[in-house]
């Protein structure tokens, strides 16, 4: 969230106009083993949280749909959407790193029977470079923290959908099973950093992941901030002692 002009990036306060750069160059400087740290910080779960998302959206096979995938560069959503949805399911992936986008491409090329069912675009989640109600669905997944102004990326989520569109966000939420806090603090403060810094070489951005997860607005607040913005019939189902979160909406 922001505050006036200012917002955090770590345990810093900066101008919510230089957080977007920080937040690219660090996503520039982890791209290549993006997806790998994904497997080892939370062992492979974060593929079962993905697969309830594109569950949860449903895509159907019998009809021409177009999805829109944000922060979503490196492929991971939008090819389960693809795969699941077939051959007449269209998914944009909108990124604002160009490095995120060329792995996602590549990967593309490499799953996809028809590599024309994802198509890669650089774009900033505030200022999305598409019409009004050009989509079906708006998928965003561990993106939207990252986001400098949470709000007005999600004005932007509204405007693109379609009449009936549906909006889903899977992100890191607050751990709500006593126990398991204890322990998820104590591995995300330590373990990921060290495994970040082993991995890619940056500890700061795991660093900077860590502390962004825990700023993040708990699940009531977001779901205001989604009906802020239009959206209808809000609901979030916690996964795994809600760790991680399905957030979901209807343009209606």
């Amino acid at each position: 969230m922001t505050v006036g002009d200012s917002t955090h990036f770590g345990a810093s306060r900066v101008r919510v106009a230089d957080k977007q750069h920080l937040v690219d160059d660090l996503f520039s400087a982890v791209a290549i083993r993006y997806d790998l740290m994904n497997d080892l910080m939370s062992f492979g779960v974060h593929r079962v949280w993905k697969d309830r998302l594109v569950a949860m959206l449903n895509p159907s096979p019998l009809r021409e749909s177009s999805f829109l995938d944000v922060a979503g560069g490196t492929g991971d959503v939008a090819l389960r959407i693809a795969k699941s949805g077939g051959p007449r399911t269209k998914v944009i992936v909108c990124d604002i790193n160009a490095d995120m986008l060329q792995i996602g491409r590549e990967r593309a090329k490499r799953y996809l029977a028809k590599s024309n069912q994802l198509e890669f675009i650089q774009g900033n989640a505030e200022a999305l470079p598409f019409g009004s109600a050009s989509f079906d669905a708006y998928t965003i997944a561990f993106g939207i923290r990252n986001v400098p102004r949470i709000e007005v990326a999600l004005s932007e989520a509204f405007r693109v959908l379609r009449l009936g569109g549906r909006f889903l966000c899977l992100e890191f939420s607050a751990v709500d099973t006593p126990g398991l806090d204890l322990v998820y603090h104590a591995y995300s403060s330590a373990v990921i950093p060290a495994l970040g810094g082993m991995v890619t070489g940056k500890s700061d951005a795991y660093r900077y992941l860590v502390d962004s997860i825990r700023r993040f607005p708990r699940p009531a607040i977001f779901a205001h901030m989604i009906a802020q913005a239009g959206f209808r019939r809000v609901a979030h189902q916690p996964l795994s002692g809600n760790i991680a979160a399905v957030h979901s909406a209807w343009k209606l």
